[in-house]
């Protein structure tokens, strides 16, 4: 391992991941600490209006942030617009058009197995008690949306987005799940002037990062406790990915460890073990 790849693997902020336009890879198993996940943003514009890729040997998970397009996968063409999310197995090929604009966060993973195609539509998200819902008490409340969790049929992948209440602390109380699952957050719908501060740590004396993220930013969270917290009144507002390490047997959502000592009153996702 080169020292150029060795410095890239303690990196934990990648900013202003949402600038290009077309489709750009952020956030890889190269260059980073991620084993199996990365992120990509698709941003299409009738300047920019069509993409195509295949997804070799990764599972692929996209969510529609804004805007609306079609996705060809395989032939089978499906319309998608905002907070809809669709699977997309490996080995597919995958075309994506716009008429006006659509912004997609990409989440992907390598898997040994092929899971069917899937679309996820936000208004059955919004439905399901269990997939959308309302978390936290005083100064940690939050909205947890689950795009691609056990409503659809994946190998590693796991998706979906939170928003704070203005002013308020998200993934609390602090948890981690590093021995099943990998994770990154990408933070959006964030104008200026808003900003959170992210923290990952194992140890609170000596923390991994501390860092102030702004919208198209990201953070990996390859392992330790991962809170944030919005500064008054703003939201923080992100997309939140993860990648099992075992295929299908650590694809669980909401199995986490509390951080000793804010262990007592849950973890906040109890809603999502229904």
């Amino acid at each position: 391992m080169t020292t150029q790849t060795q410095e890239a693997k303690k990196q934990y902020i990648f900013r202003g991941t949402n600038q290009q336009k077309g489709r750009h890879l952020a956030i890889t198993p190269e260059n980073s600490s991620m084993e199996h996940l990365s992120y990509g943003r698709i941003i299409l514009d009738r300047q920019t209006p069509k993409t195509e890729f295949g997804s070799a040997d990764r599972e692929i998970g996209l969510i529609c942030l804004s805007g609306e397009c079609s996705i060809d996968v395989d032939g089978e063409t499906n319309e998608i617009k905002q907070y809809d999310s669709i699977y997309i197995p490996r080995d597919s090929s995958v075309r994506i058009a716009t008429p006006t604009s659509v912004d997609l966060a990409e989440c992907s993973a390598d898997v040994d197995n092929k899971y069917p195609l899937q679309v996820v539509r936000y208004d059955e998200v919004k439905a399901n008690d269990s997939l959308s819902f309302d978390t936290g008490g005083d100064a940690n409340r939050r909205r947890v949306n689950i795009a691609l969790g056990k409503n659809i049929d994946a190998g590693r992948i796991l998706a979906g987005f939170t928003t704070s209440e203005p002013g308020n602390w998200t993934s609390f109380p602090p948890h981690e799940h590093a021995k099943m699952l990998e994770e990154l957050y990408v933070y959006y719908d964030m104008p200026a002037p808003a900003f959170g501060i992210q923290l990952v740590y194992s140890n609170t004396e000596e923390p991994e990062f501390v860092g102030i993220v702004r919208d198209g930013d990201a953070v990996v969270m390859p392992e330790g406790f991962h809170p944030n917290v919005s500064v008054p009144g703003h939201t923080i507002s992100f997309v939140w990915m993860m990648a099992a390490h075992r295929e299908v047997e650590d694809r669980q959502f909401g199995v986490v460890n509390v951080q000793p000592g804010f262990d007592k009153g849950g973890t906040g996702l109890e809603a999502s073990r229904k």
